[in-house]
C-alpha cells in the first residue's frame, strides 16, 4: 500500500501520531487519539486507519506496545505534506533580535551567538558552516610585544574576521626589531588575498633577515596558521548537551552520533551538500543518511548570506524531533544572520 491508498482521515491520524509522539515520547494508541483529538469516530475506526498507515509503512509498533510510533517514512511524509509551519511567537522573535542585535560583537562572536540562540530555540545541536575566505583580503596585521619573549600577532581580513595568536620566542626581542617586523609584515601582507598571504608566509625569506630567522620562526608560524584558518570551511556548533538529554531516542547507541559531531568533517559535508526544497530548507531523516552513524538522527538546514557568499545553518537531533518548530527556527535565525551581514556590507 502507498500513501495514495491512505484516506484523508488516515493522513490526519498520521499527523496527530507524529505530533503526540514528539510531544510525549510514548507510542500512540487509538484510544489516546480518540480522547485527545476530535475525529468524531470510534476507536475501532481509528484502528482501521492506523492499520492502513502501518501497511503503508508510515507507522510501526515498537516491541509489544499496543501503540504506534512514526517511521522515517512517516516523518518524511509529515514534513513534506502535513506539517503546519506556524510563525515564531513574538517572544521568540524578540529573543533572536536581542541575541543577534547588530554591533554586539565581532564576526566570530556573531556566529557563536547565532548557534547558541538556535540551540536554545530548538533544544537540538545547532551547526553553522563558516565558509572559506580564501579570496578575502588582509586589512591589517599587528604585532604586539607582551614581554621580552612573547609576541601577539593579529590578522584582520576585510570580511571582519579577526585572528589572534601568542608566540613564545627562544630569546629576548628588542622593541626596534618588533617595530621593523610590524612595518614589514604589514607592508607585504596588507592588501593581499588570504591565499596570497599564505604563499608569502610559507617562504618568508624575503620578509626576515637571515640572522633573525630562527628567532622569528614562531611568529611566522602563527601568522601562517592565522591566515590558513581562513582558507578552509569550518563548523561552529552549540547544544551538544541537548543531544545527550535525548539519549533515550537513540535505540542503538548515541556514541556514533557524538563521534560524528566531534569529527565534524562528514557533518560539514552533509549540511553543505543537502539539497534544499521549495521552502529553502533541507531535511534528512534517519535511513536517508548515507553515513551509518547518523541513521537515528534528523538534520534540518537552510542557507544564510555570509560575508563570502551562501553558507548553511541547521540543527541535528533524534528523528523524534519537533520538525515544525525546528524548521521555522532555523529559517528565522538564518534570515536574521543574513540581514546582519547584508547591513554590514552596505
Amino acid at each position: 500500500m502507498s500513501e495514495h491508498d491512505v484516506s484523508e482521515r488516515g493522513l490526519e491520524v498520521l499527523r496527530v501520531i507524529v505530533s503526540d509522539y514528539v510531544e510525549n515520547r510514548e507510542p500512540v494508541g487509538s484510544k489516546s487519539i480518540v480522547e485527545r483529538h476530535r475525529f468524531n469516530v470510534s476507536a475501532a475506526t481509528i484502528r482501521n486507519d492506523m492499520a492502513q498507515l502501518e501497511e503503508a509503512e508510515f507507522i510501526a509498533a515498537p516491541h509489544t506496545s499496543s501503540g504506534r510510533i512514526p517511521t522515517d517514512k512517516g516523518y518524511r511524509f509529515f514534513v513534506d505534506r502535513l506539517a503546519d509551519f506556524k510563525p515564531l511567537t513574538l517572544a521568540q522573535r524578540r529573543a533572536i533580535e536581542a541575541f543577534l542585535e547588530p554591533g554586539r560583537g565581532d564576526y566570530d562572536q556573531t556566529l557563536a551567538t547565532a548557534v547558541r540562540t538556535l540551540a536554545h530555540l530548538t533544544q537540538s545541536v545547532a551547526v553553522l558552516q563558516v565558509p572559506s575566505l580564501a579570496q578575502a583580503r588582509i586589512r591589517h596585521v599587528e604585532i604586539v610585544k607582551l614581554s621580552e619573549r612573547r609576541l601577539m600577532t593579529v590578522v584582520i581580513t576585510d570580511a571582519g574576521r579577526v585572528e589572534q595568536r601568542i608566540g613564545e620566542l627562544d630569546a629576548i626581542i628588542d622593541d626596534e626589531l618588533v617595530e621593523r617586523l610590524r612595518h614589514r609584515f604589514g607592508e607585504r601582507l596588507v592588501g593581499s588575498t588570504v591565499s596570497e598571504a599564505a604563499a608569502q608566509l610559507r617562504d618568508a625569506s624575503e620578509l626576515i633577515e637571515a640572522e633573525h630567522a630562527d628567532l622569528i620562526a614562531p611568529v611566522v608560524a602563527n601568522l601562517l596558521d592565522q591566515v590558513l584558518s581562513n582558507t578552509q570551511d569550518r563548523l561552529v556548533m552549540a547544544g551538544t548537551a541537548n543531544l545527550a538529554r535525548t539519549e533515550r531516542d537513540f535505540p542503538s547507541s548515541i556514541t556514533p552520533v557524538l563521534e560524528a559531531i566531534e569529527e565534524q568533517v562528514a557533518l560539514l559535508r552533509l549540511i553543505s551538500e543537502l539539497s534544499l526544497d521549495d521552502r529553502d530548507v533541507g531535511v534528512c531523516i534517519g535511513g536517508e543518511h548515507e553515513d551509518a552513524s547518523l541513521t537515528e538522527t534528523a538534520i534540518v538546514t537552510t542557507g544564510y548570506a555570509s560575508e563570502s557568499g551562501e553558507a548553511r545553518l541547521g540543527v541535528l537531533g533524534p528523528t523524534r524531533m519537533d520538525y515544525q518548530r525546528n524548521i521555522v527556527a532555523v529559517r528565522a535565525v538564518a534570515r536574521y544572520l543574513s540581514k546582519i551581514f547584508e547591513n554590514e556590507q552596505r
